[in-house]
């Protein structure tokens, strides 16, 4: 399990802007509490075993089957259970996309007892699994189909994480397409999509064959009653978090432009609402350490991406008025001796 990850406001009293997730800060969430005050009533009893009528919800938005989908807990309950899924079914090996990409995919491979594919420095894709996150989380990349499908098939089984499929422009392999494939598992999150990282939900999309084995193996009870019915709502309501995505995804460039424009500092090219940046001497760790001591910002340090130095460091876009902080805040402590 991840250590370290963004979003650990927990450890940090008194952040004023939160750099360090990469989920929508602004998202108003008015309605959907008012609605989940007034159905309080389901803590009183078991949520279904089997979150089946947000599965048929889902399916019918998409136009897909039923037996094409599966909710979790979450994304990254996801991932487990597919690793889980896999080591049950014949798979022995694994691989990840290109590096630096999220951690959760090795980590969970592991523990089932997956062995990494290149171990012996001779790829194979027979009995292996591929994990692609899609966009890529922490570079913002955004892999076109055509590049996803020379990456996907020799393998037997392959992962595509579009948690953050609703943070970009760029084309997303659709629903449907991974309903209809023998190899591809998709993944989703509606904790993601709607800015609700604390109801955890989210779900797969993969063929019948494959959703079955990972139904075999899935928890009871996995999705509590509450987060269920925000979901419901959510797909009910057709709710939009982000107003206007161009002009957010304009804040991110200009931000990343700024970013640039301090000597010392490398802000990468995304496709998304986050980026990551390298510096030249300091450590990540130094500057999270300035930014919340004296400025009440929130970095998250990415060196504990494999691929990566103690010297990456990733940040969302915020408004206008917190970027500008943050890019004079990181001004000021670069030309600290």
């Amino acid at each position: 399990m991840l250590q370290g990850h963004g979003d650990d406001t927990y450890l940090y009293p008194g952040i004023k802007s939160n750099f360090s997730s990469n989920i929508y800060p602004h998202a108003d969430l008015t309605a959907l509490k008012a609605h989940l005050r007034e159905r309080m009533d389901l803590i009183d009893h078991y949520p279904e075993p089997e979150p089946l009528s947000l599965e048929r919800m889902i399916a019918r938005k998409h136009g897909i089957s039923v037996d094409n989908v599966l909710v979790t807990n979450g994304a990254t309950d996801a991932i487990y259970l597919i690793a889980l899924t896999a080591a049950k079914n014949r798979f022995k090996h694994f691989s990840v996309g290109p590096l630096p990409t999220f951690s959760e995919y090795e980590d969970a491979c592991l523990s089932a007892g997956l062995t990494p594919q290149d171990g012996d420095g001779e790829k194979k894709t027979d009995h292996t699994v591929l994990w692609l996150c899609n966009p890529n989380n922490p570079t913002g990349k955004v892999y076109p189909k055509e590049e996803l499908g020379h990456f996907a098939r020799p393998y037997d089984m392959v992962v595509i994480d579009q948690s953050y499929e609703d943070y970009t422009l760029a084309p997303m392999m659709s629903h449907q397409e991974a309903a209809a494939s023998k190899n591809i598992v998709q993944l989703h999150s509606l904790t993601k999509t709607h800015a609700i990282p604390g109801l955890r939900i989210g779900y797969i999309i993969a063929s019948r064959p494959i959703i079955n084995l990972l139904r075999e193996n899935n928890r009871p009870w996995a999705v509590n009653a509450l987060a269920a019915e925000a979901g419901k709502w959510l797909l009910e309501n057709n709710v939009s978090v982000i107003q206007d995505l161009h002009a957010y995804l304009a804040e991110t460039q200009r931000l990343r432009t700024l970013l640039n424009q301090i000597e010392g500092i490398t802000a990468a090219e995304t496709q998304t609402n986050f980026m990551l940046v390298e510096m030249a001497s300091k450590t990540a760790a130094d500057l999270k350490n300035y930014l919340v001591r004296k400025h009440h910002i929130l970095i998250r340090d990415a060196s504990n991406f494999r691929g990566l130095s103690p010297h990456h460091f990733r940040v969302s876009t915020q408004t206008p008025d917190e970027n500008d902080l943050l890019v004079n805040a990181i001004r000021d402590f670069m030309i600290q001796r």
